[in-house]
């Protein structure tokens, strides 16, 4: 069984009782916000291994909580593993994107993890921000302009649009 199938039966069991898919949660979060503290430690290091040797020099014990780590991770390193069917003896490789990983973060309004002091020593503030208003402004839908009856068909042939395209 991949680690992904464990995480997903794991999963599966806890989220079926409200309180303790609040502690399952919160416990793999704060497991979570550990390794990233490692990782980003050593900016520019390329991490590679086995799924559980990996997992031991990150300090995450539990190699299924580590396979959903990797899982969570994997959009924002430079050359995807294959979350889907890695198993504790996979070789696998993080080497992080760390724009893209501090973006990804945003998305997810992980604030546990973006607002980490590592941060300071790898992208600059000036850019951590920019790199936040760009995200938030990708999630925001803008709606064009409504043409008005009277106003001109916007294809060209200039006619009014209730005359033209608006039929």
């Amino acid at each position: 069984m991949t680690l992904m199938e464990q995480w997903d039966a794991l999963a599966e069991k806890y989220n079926s009782n409200q309180g303790e898919a609040q502690k399952f949660w919160t416990d793999y979060y704060l497991k979570e916000k550990q390794v990233y503290e490692k990782l980003l430690d050593e900016p520019g290091r390329v991490w590679t291994g086995t799924v559980s040797e990996l997992a031991a020099q990150l300090g995450m014990e539990d190699i299924v909580y580590f396979g959903a780590f990797l899982d969570g991770i994997n959009e924002s390193l430079k050359e995807a593993n294959p979350v889907n069917e890695i198993t504790e003896t996979s070789e696998v490789t993080i080497d992080i994107d760390y724009e893209k990983l501090y973006c990804n973060m945003i998305a997810a309004k992980a604030d546990w993890l973006y607002k980490l002091a590592q941060w300071e020593n790898i992208i600059p503030e000036e850019k951590r921000t920019e790199l936040y208003k760009m995200q938030k402004r990708s999630g925001t839908i803008v709606k064009p302009k409504k043409i008005g009856r009277n106003d001109p068909c916007p294809c060209g042939s200039g006619k009014k649009y209730k005359f033209c395209c608006g039929r």
